[in-house]
Parts: C-alpha cells; sequence; structure tokens
C-alpha cells in the first residue's frame, strides 16, 4: 500500500497530464465515448427495427447468464455498507480532520435524493404495487393476484426494490470516490478509486477502460430515467389537458427539457442543479402532504409501519436467487432494478461525492443509505398503498389492472379531490426530476470524461446535455410500441461489466481506509 504522499504526488502528475492532454483535445475517454454514443444513436435513428432485436437479445442474454452475480452483488453491497457503519474506520473525515462541509445538511440530502432516484420513483411508485397485486408481469414470490397476500407482498417488494439495495451501491461508488479525491489527492473520476490496484496504470488505458465503462453505464442508466420521465411527462399532460402523449410529443418534450438543462449545467453546481434540487425536495413535499390529507389519512399514516414491516419480511426471501418460483419474475423485476442502480451507480456517485466533502465516513454512509431509504419507504406507501385500496375496493381505472403504467400515478390521483391541481403538482415534479438528472448527468459525465476535472468549459458540459437527450430520444425510437424495453435492455447490458467494476472498488476502498489508519 502506498503512502499518501506519494498518492497526492502521483495525482499531481496525473492532474498536469490532464490538463494537457484537455488542452490539446487529446483526452482519450472524451473522444472514445462521444463517437462511440453518437455512433449508436445515428445506428438506432436509421435502423430502429434492427436496434430493438439486437438491444432485446442482449437483454435477454445478460439476464439468462449473470442474474446470479447480479443478485449476489446486490446483497453484499448492502452487507458492506453496514460493516463501514460499524467499524472505526466511520471516523475518517473526507478531506481530513479539519475538513468544513461545502453545503448544509438540508441541500445536501436535497441534492442526493434528487439526483438518486427522482423520476424512477415517480413513475413506479404507484404502478409498480398495482403491477405486483394484479399480476400485470407477474408476482412477487408466486402469490395468488388479487389476494391478501397478494397486497403484502406488493408492498414489500416495491419497498424492496427502493430500499436498501439501490442506496448501498450508490454509497460504495460515492464514497470510493470522495476518500480517494478529497483524501488522497487523485481526479474525481472512476479510475482514481483503483490506484490500490493499479498504481500510475491509473493514468494509462486500464483507467482508460474503467472510465469508458463508467462513461457508457452513467449514459444508459440515465437515458432510462429520463426515457421514463419523457413518458410519464406526456400522460400527465395528456390526462390534464388532453394533450397527445405519443412518440412526437415524448421527443418534443425530451427537446424542451434539454434545453432547459443545458441552461442549468451552465450556470453551474451552486446556482443550478442545487436550486433546482431544493424546489424538488419542497414539491415532492407539498404533493405527498396533499396525498396523505387528500386520502384515507389514518389508513395512510398507520400503513407506513405496517408496510415497513412487509419489507423487512421480505428481505430475505427476495434477496435469494437460488429456486425461486418466481423466476420469470424476479428477472424482469428485481435483477432490472439492479442493473439500473450498478448502472446509475457512476453518476449518483460523482456527484453524491462532489458535493460530500467534510462528512465523517460514518455520517456520509449513515446518511446516504438509511434516510433515502426511509424516504423512498414513506413516498412509496403513501402512493403506492392509496392505489392498491382503490384496486382493492374497485375505484377508478387501476381497479381494472396496470394498463400504461405512465399513467398510473394520474389514475390514482384522478379519485382524489382538486384532482387538476394535484396532477399538475405532479408533472411539475416528474419535469424537474427530468431537468435535475439531466443537468447533473451531464455534469457527472463531464467530469469522468475530462480526467476528473471539475471546472470545465461551459460548452464542454452543454455536449454532454445535448447528448444524453438524444439517448433517451433514440431509445423511445428504436423501442417503438415497447420503449420501456429498449430503455431497460441498454441499461441490463452496460450493467453487468459494471459490476465487476463496483466489486473491486471495495476491496480498493479497504485498501485506502486501512492506509488512513496507518
Amino acid at each position: 500500500m502506498q503512502s499518501s504522499n506519494h498518492y497526492q504526488s502521483s495525482y499531481r502528475v496525473g492532474r498536469d497530464n490532464v490538463r494537457i492532454l484537455r488542452m490539446e483535445l487529446h483526452n482519450p475517454v472524451f473522444f472514445i465515448t462521444a463517437f462511440l454514443t453518437v455512433a449508436f444513436v445515428i445506428g438506432v435513428l436509421a435502423f430502429p427495427q434492427d436496434a430493438n432485436v439486437i438491444l432485446d437479445r442482449a437483454k435477454n442474454w445478460s439476464i439468462d447468464n449473470f442474474h446470479w452475480l447480479v443478485m449476489i452483488s446486490g446483497n453484499f453491497f448492502v452487507l458492506f455498507c453496514l460493516l463501514l457503519i460499524v467499524l472505526p474506520f466511520g471516523k475518517v473525515r473526507l478531506g481530513g480532520p479539519d475538513a468544513e462541509p461545502e453545503f448544509s445538511r438540508l441541500s445536501w440530502f436535497s441534492m442526493l435524493f434528487a439526483a438518486g432516484m427522482g423520476i424512477g420513483l415517480m413513475f413506479w411508485c404507484v404502478a409498480e404495487p398495482v403491477a405486483y397485486y394484479t399480476n400485470w408481469s407477474g408476482t412477487p414470490l408466486n402469490v395468488a393476484p388479487h389476494s391478501p397476500e397478494a397486497a403484502a407482498a406488493a408492498m414489500g417488494a416495491a419497498l424492496y426494490h427502493w430500499g436498501l439495495h439501490p442506496w448501498a451501491i450508490f454509497a460504495v461508488v460515492a464514497l470510493s470516490l470522495a476518500f480517494f479525491s478529497f483524501n488522497k489527492g487523485l481526479p474525481l473520476a472512476t479510475r482514481s478509486i483503483f490506484y490500490p490496484l493499479f498504481g500510475e496504470q491509473c493514468w494509462r488505458w486500464p483507467g482508460h477502460i474503467i472510465d469508458v465503462v463508467a462513461v457508457f453505464a452513467t449514459i444508459f442508466g440515465l437515458a432510462t430515467s429520463l426515457g421514463l420521465g419523457a413518458k410519464q411527462a406526456t400522460g400527465g399532460l395528456h390526462s390534464v389537458f388532453g394533450v397527445d402523449n405519443g412518440l412526437t410529443t415524448q421527443l418534443l418534450l425530451i427537446a424542451v427539457i434539454t434545453a432547459i438543462a443545458i441552461v442549468s449545467v451552465v450556470r453551474g453546481l451552486d446556482r443550478g442543479v442545487r436550486v433546482l434540487s431544493n424546489f424538488n425536495i419542497l414539491a415532492a413535499l407539498l404533493l405527498l402532504v396533499f396525498v396523505i390529507c387528500a386520502g384515507p389519512t389514518l389508513a395512510t399514516v398507520f400503513g407506513i409501519g405496517e408496510n415497513l414491516s412487509y419489507y423487512l419480511a421480505h428481505f430475505l426471501p427476495l434477496s435469494d436467487w437460488v429456486g425461486r418460483d418466481d423466476e420469470a419474475w424476479y428477472k424482469s423485476w428485481t435483477v432490472f432494478y439492479w442493473a439500473w442502480w450498478i448502472s446509475w451507480s457512476p453518476f449518483v456517485g460523482v456527484f453524491i461525492a462532489r458535493i460530500s466533502r467534510g462528512r465523517s465516513v460514518r455520517e456520509f454512509v449513515t446518511a446516504v443509505l438509511l434516510l433515502p431509504t426511509l424516504v423512498s419507504a414513506i413516498w412509496m406507501s403513501v402512493f403506492g398503498g392509496i392505489a392498491l385500496d382503490q384496486a382493492q375496493q374497485g375505484i377508478g381505472a387501476l381497479a381494472g389492472g396496470l394498463t400504461d403504467p405512465s399513467l398510473a400515478l394520474f389514475h390514482m390521483l384522478e379519485n382524489l379531490p382538486f384532482t387538476i391541481l394535484a396532477s399538475l403538482l405532479a408533472v411539475v415534479l416528474v419535469l424537474t426530476f427530468f431537468i435535475t438528472s439531466a443537468d447533473s448527468g451531464s455534469l457527472v459525465i463531464d467530469i469522468i470524461t475530462a480526467g476528473g476535472k471539475l471546472d470545465t468549459p461551459r460548452y464542454q458540459r452543454a455536449f454532454w446535455a445535448v447528448l444524453l437527450g438524444f439517448i433517451a430520444a433514440a431509445l423511445l425510437i428504436g423501442g417503438g410500441s415497447d420503449a420501456l424495453s429498449a430503455l431497460q435492455a441498454g441499461t441490463i447490458t452496460m450493467a453487468v461489466p459494471f459490476t465487476l467494476v463496483l466489486l473491486l472498488s471495495c476491496l480498493c476502498l479497504i485498501l485506502g481506509l486501512l492506509s488512513e489508519a496507518n
């Protein structure tokens, strides 16, 4: 294990090289990822049907051959994070003993949560529990649909997918990046995590390959979320104003949101992303309070604790990957979710690391792992619980089962007072989460492709914002009538190789923390 001084000396060499390469426009990570991304967009737009077939085959191959790897890794990351909280490493402060946090706890939490899963939680908070209960695409643990057991399993599985596992994945990447950047003086790039294993090779092709894989995982993970956001936002506009929610409207919305994201990303982290993230939290809180008050209030509030008990009761059965009776369900839902979170992890990891200087390891892991899990559980319990109640009581469109997931939230709101106002607020929230993910994602990809440099030219950040919009649009077009499957395909395919990267990063983080303790 190298000394801290050697880390910092190596960083100075690496950082200077990054500056020279960037000024001469020879950074291989930037050009490789930009070229391949543009080529992918052109290929999908030119041959949409062929692209859909290829994406679907790649998804099925990845799931059939590597579902066990994804499941085992997800469980391992949860255990790893829990150990970090209780081990002596928890006293280590990111940035050194005298480091002070850059943001308040409220702003810090708002940004990490908004970037982490805002769009996805809005999209699935109603659709997922109803889908499990009504057997839209299988039921968790193969329970009988439309039964009391199905309702309990539906909420338990929904909370499971949005609970500890995703945030453990994010925490591993974010903590590793923050530690090696702030404590060891290395660039804020994925390659820096692997300095304990590769040494100076991190600044050469092994490091380039790691960053390229990280960028592509990020791009497809983000594109999935942006595609879902576009589908739900147009679905909301259709419900409120009767606007057509077809592909043309979705593409137009992506173009508008991309333009707004460019403005935000050009303004920077403090004046752009932070302001939008704080607004997201306030708007989300307003919508949450409204739904609680407008729905069956007491049943909803007491249901939060009950649903948490369902989460705990189903935690171990859903974490098992051997001999499942619901193999088709768990491959199409749980494996996809874990792949989605793994693909998102470079994006969320870099972003959370960027805003977390001055936090102790224990504070960091506790906040990133436990607080968002609790908030997600409350959100899913409120919206999903009311939706399940409507489905069970035969109220509204959800009584007939799930038809279009992008409309599920608005179908639930139709049966509450002040439907139009609530639906408008939901649409605004989806759009702002959309913008936050687009601009923070562009910022993160730019940081990785610039070799970890934080202060990059504005036009370069805007370039990635535009490219992300094109990727989301291309996947929607390539997917045709099954756009959701196309969005999932890219995510799952890129998640498999990056799973191995994450497992190795845990080893590197332990080595780094040991050197800090010494």
